[in-house]
C-alpha cells in the first residue's frame, strides 16, 4: 500500500498506521485524503483484526496545516471539512477496532482523529484539545459532535470554548482516554490490547462494533432490537459453535 505521509506495518493480524509528516504531522488535504484511502484499503484486508493509529515523532497530530487553511474562503473550507469528515468516518466505521496510541500533541484535527477511533491510550507526557477558537474557527472534522457524545456536553463545551489543551491525567479523568501510560510503554500497551482483541471471534468483534456505533445514536428500544438481531445473526456463522466447544474442551478457539 503506497502512501506518502502514512507508514503502514502489519504483524500478527494487527496493522499499525503511523502519520508521518514532520515536524508535527499537521493535516493538509493530501494527508486527509491518504487517511481516507488507507482505511478504505485496510477494510478489505480479511486477515487483519485490529488497527493501531499513532503519530511519528513528538506529535500524534498537532492540528491542521494552518499555512493551507489561512487562505481558505467558505467554499474551500467546506471542501476541506467534507474531506475530513469522510476520512474520519472511515476510521469510525471500519469493520475492525481502531486503537489511538496518542504519543504526543493531539490538537484540533488530531483530537478529532483520536475521537474517531474506538478508544484511546495516551502517553503521560502528551496533550490533547480542540484549540480552534484561538484561530477564529470551530472544530471541523467532527469534534463538536463526537466530543460531547464521549465526555458529555458540559465538558465538551468547556474544552471547545476555552481552546485549552489538557494533560493526560485530566483526559483520563473526564473519560476522553481509556489509559495513560509512560511514553516508552505506549506502543507496547497498545499492541498488548490489540493482541487480546485479535484473539477473539472476528465476526463477533465486527458485530459488537457495528451494534455499539449504530445503537448509541438511536432510542433505547430500537437499540435493543438491533442488539437482538445482531446477537442472533452471530449463530449464522461457525464462530459460536467453535468458541463454545473450545470453552467446554478447555482449549483456545481456532478462529
Amino acid at each position: 500500500m503506497e502512501a506518502k505521509y502514512l507508514l503502514i506495518t502489519k504483524e500478527d493480524r494487527i496493522a499499525t498506521v503511523t502519520i508521518n509528516r514532520p515536524p508535527v504531522n499537521a493535516l493538509n488535504t493530501e494527508v486527509v485524503l491518504e487517511i481516507e484511502q488507507v482505511f478504505e484499503e485496510l477494510a478489505k484486508d480479511e486477515e487483519l483484526r485490529v488497527i493501531i493509529l499513532t503519530g511519528a515523532g513528538k506529535a500524534f497530530v498537532a492540528g491542521a496545516d494552518i499555512n493551507e487553511m489561512k487562505d481558505f474562503d467558505p467554499i474551500h473550507a467546506r471542501e476541506f471539512a467534507q474531506n475530513g469528515h469522510r476520512a474520519l468516518n472511515k476510521i469510525e466505521n471500519i469493520n475492525k477496532p481502531v486503537i489511538a496510541a496518542i504519543n504526543g500533541y493531539a490538537l484540533g484535527g488530531g483530537c478529532e482523529i483520536a475521537l474517531a477511533c474506538d478508544f484511546r491510550i495516551m502517553a503521560e507526557n502528551a496533550k490533547i484539545g480542540q484549540p480552534e477558537v484561538n484561530l477564529g474557527i470551530i472544530p471541523g472534522f467532527g469534534g463538536t459532535q463526537r466530543l460531547p457524545r464521549l465526555c458529555g456536553t458540559g465538558i465538551a463545551k468547556e474544552l471547545i470554548y476555552t481552546g485549552e489543551a489538557i494533560d493526560a491525567n485530566e483526559a483520563l479523568r473526564i473519560g476522553l482516554v481509556n489509559k495513560v501510560v509512560p511514553q516508552d510503554k505506549l506502543q507496547e500497551t497498545a499492541k498488548e490490547i490489540a493482541q487480546k482483541i485479535a484473539s477473539k471471534g472476528p465476526r463477533a468483534i465486527r458485530a459488537a462494533k457495528m451494534t455499539i456505533n449504530q445503537g448509541i445514536d438511536t432510542d433505547l428500544h430500537s437499540a435493543h432490537t438491533l442488539e437482538i438481531r445482531q446477537f442472533s445473526a452471530c449463530f449464522g456463522s461457525p464462530e459460536p459453535k467453535e468458541g463454545m466447544t473450545a470453552f467446554l474442551e478447555k482449549r483456545k478457539p481456532n478462529w
